[in-house]
C-alpha cells in the first residue's frame, strides 16, 4: 500500500531554505507575545544565536567570580544529565549519591568533626544565595526555639555582619524579617572589624556572619579572632551566639593555598559554612553548598519528608525541582582534579593576580586596596587627587576592548571611594593578563588626551584598489592609493555609578 503525505509547499520551502535566504531575515518577529505560527528550527536557532552575539564574551567578564570554562568531557556529562530532575531522588539514586559524596568531600575539606564512616550534614543549593537563606533559617529557628524554651520573646531576631556583605544577606534579612546590623567600614579597613561586630551582638543576635573573601576586595575576615571575642562575650552573658562563614568565594581557595588558616569548623563557634561551587569550585552557574557542623545545628522541624516520588525523601531547600547537571559537574571536578589539581589552579590564579597587581602599580596611577592573601582579584582606585569619575570612565573605556571591569562606590562611610575590580578566574592566564594591562594603558592615554583637548583625534585611512591597465600582464590589484584624514570623534561616557554592592 502506498502512503501519500501532502505538505504545505511554503512550509517545506521555508524549512529547507538557507536561513539567510528565507523570509525570516526580513519579517518582524514577535517579541513580547506568542507568534501565530511556527517557524523552522534552523531559523529559530539562528535568530536567537545571532541576537546573543551582542552579549559580552563571558571569559572577558572580569566582574564575575562565576566559572566560564570547563573541560569538554564535563560539558558532555552536563548535557547528558540535563533532563534529570534532581528532586526525583528515588528515580535517580546515583545522582543523589553523587550529591552526598560532594557534601562529604566539602565537609571534610572544611574540617567538619565527621568520623570515619559518618555522613556529613549538608545540601546542594542553587548558588550561595539559597545556601545562605537555608543557613539563616536554621539559625533563626534554633534561636527561636531557645527563646521559647526560656519563656522569652522571639520576635526581634538580628544578624551582625560587615557592610561589605553580598546583597543576598540583605535579601535574607528582608524576606525573613531579620534585622541586619552592619559594621561600617573605614579608611584602610574594608572588611568587618571583629571587635566592633562583637560589641553589636545582643541577646537577639541569631548569628554573626563572617566573610571568607569579601565581594568588594577579596579579603578574608578574621574568623579566629571573631570566635575568641564572641566566646568571651558568650561566657560573660550566658548567650550562645554562633558564627556562620560565608565562604562563597574563598571556600575553595583557603584549603589549598592557606591550609594553616583557621576559619572553618576548626573554629568552635562556626556552626555552618556556605560555598559556591560555581565560583572557585570550578563549575558553571549555578550550584552552591551549605554544610553544618552537626545534626544538632540543623533543626529537624525545617526538614520535610515526602514520599510521593516513590520513597521517603528528606528535603531542605527553598525550591523543589532543579537540574542534576551541576551536581554531577561538581563531582567530576572533585574526581578529576583532586587536592593537587585544585591547588595548582588556585596557584595559577594567584600568579595571574600578581602579574596584574604589579602591572597596575607600575603605571603609577593606582592604589591597590586588595590584599595579597585572599581571593585572586585586584581591587584598585585612582590615586588621591584624581577625579573620582575616572574610575567609571576607565570602566566604560575598557568595554571598547571587550573587557567588563566593574567600577563601584564603597559602602557606608566610604562612599567617596570609587573602586575598580578585576577577578582572576581559572581561564584568565598570563597572555590575557598582559593583554589587559596593555589595554588599560591605551585607555588611560585616551582618557588623558580627552581631558587635555576635548574630542579624541582619530586617524582614518582610506585604501583604494585600482586595476592594472588592460594587457599589461600585471596583477589585477596593481596599485594602492592611501588617503589619510583626521576625524574628530566625540566620545560620551556614562558616569552612572552609585553603590553596586553585591556585584559577583
Amino acid at each position: 500500500m502506498v502512503l501519500t503525505h501532502v505538505h504545505d509547499l511554503d512550509e517545506v520551502a521555508a524549512a529547507s531554505a538557507v536561513v539567510f535566504a528565507s523570509r525570516y531575515v526580513q519579517e518582524p518577529l514577535p517579541r513580547y507575545e506568542l507568534g501565530e505560527k511556527s517557524i523552522s528550527k534552523d531559523a529559530a536557532y539562528q535568530i536567537i544565536h545571532d541576537e546573543l552575539l551582542l552579549d559580552s564574551s563571558p571569559r572577558l567578564n572580569l566582574a564575575s567570580f562565576v566559572t566560564t570554562w570547563m573541560e569538554p568531557e564535563c560539558d558532555k556529562l552536563m548535557l547528558e544529565a540535563i533532563n534529570k530532575n534532581y528532586a526525583d531522588m528515588d528515580e535517580y539514586p546515583v545522582t543523589t549519591e553523587l550529591q552526598n559524596r560532594c557534601v562529604n568531600i566539602i565537609a571534610r575539606l572544611f574540617n567538619a568533626p565527621v568520623s570515619a564512616g559518618e555522613k556529613a550534614v549538608g545540601v546542594g543549593t542553587v548558588g550561595s544565595s539559597e545556601a545562605i537563606m537555608l543557613a539563616g533559617l536554621a539559625f533563626k529557628r534554633r534561636w527561636q526555639n531557645r527563646r521559647k524554651a526560656a519563656g522569652k520573646t522571639y520576635d526581634k531576631p538580628n544578624i551582625v555582619t560587615g557592610a561589605n556583605v553580598q546583597v543576598c544577606w540583605e535579601k535574607f534579612a528582608r524576606y525573613f524579617e531579620v534585622e541586619l546590623k552592619e559594621v561600617k567600614l573605614r579608611e584602610g579597613c574594608y572588611v568587618m572589624d571583629p571587635d566592633e561586630a562583637v560589641r553589636m551582638v545582643d541577646e537577639n543576635t541569631i548569628c554573626v556572619a563572617a566573610i571568607l573573601g569579601s565581594t568588594l576586595t577579596g579579603e578574608f575576615e578574621d574568623v579566629r579572632r571573631l570566635n575568641d571575642l564572641l566566646a568571651a562575650k558568650n561566657k560573660r552573658t550566658g548567650w550562645d551566639t554562633p558564627i556562620h562563614v560565608d565562604a562563597a568565594s574563598g571556600g575553595f581557595i583557603a584549603p589549598f593555598l592557606y591550609p594553616e588558616l583557621e576559619w572553618d569548623f576548626r573554629v568552635p563557634l562556626v556552626k555552618s559554612i556556605n560555598v559556591s561551587g560555581h565560583k572557585y569550585g570550578l563549575v558553571y552557574a549555578g550550584v552552591g553548598w551549605v554544610i553544618w557542623r552537626s545534626k544538632e545545628d540543623l533543626p529537624e522541624d525545617l526538614i520535610f519528608h515526602i514520599n510521593y516520588l516513590g520513597a521517603d525523601q528528606p528535603t531542605f531547600t527553598l525550591n523543589f525541582s532543579k537540574g542534576s547537571s551541576h551536581i554531577i559537574a561538581q563531582y567530576y571536578q572533585f574526581l578529576r582534579l583532586g587536592f593537587e589539581g585544585y591547588r595548582n589552579v588556585m596557584e595559577n590564579c594567584m600568579e595571574s593576580a600578581r602579574i596584574l597587581r604589579e602591572g597596575l602599580e607600575r603605571m603609577g596611577r593606582f592604589t591597590i586596596i586588595s590584599k595579597e592573601q585572599g581571593v585572586p582579584l585586584v581591587a584598585f582606585t585612582f590615586k588621591p587627587g584624581e577625579d573620582t569619575s575616572l574610575a567609571f570612565r576607565l570602566s566604560s573605556e575598557l568595554r571598547r576592548f571587550g573587557w567588563i571591569v566593574p567600577a563601584y562606590t564603597m559602602p557606608a562611610n566610604l562612599e567617596h571611594m570609587a573602586v575598580l575590580r578585576v577577578v582572576v578566574r581559572e581561564d584568565f592566564g598570563r597572555p590575557l593578563a598582559e593583554r589587559f594591562l596593555s589595554n588599560v594603558r591605551m585607555a588611560l592615554d585616551e582618557l588623558d588626551d580627552a581631558a587635555k583637548g576635548g574630542p579624541v583625534p582619530k586617524m582614518r585611512v582610506t585604501i583604494e584598489l585600482e586595476p592594472a591597465p588592460r594587457g599589461s600582464g600585471e596583477e589585477a590589484l596593481a596599485r594602492v592609493v592611501k588617503r589619510e584624514s583626521v576625524v574628530a570623534v566625540q566620545r560620551s561616557v556614562s558616569l552612572a555609578g552609585g553603590k553596586t554592592k553585591g556585584v559577583c
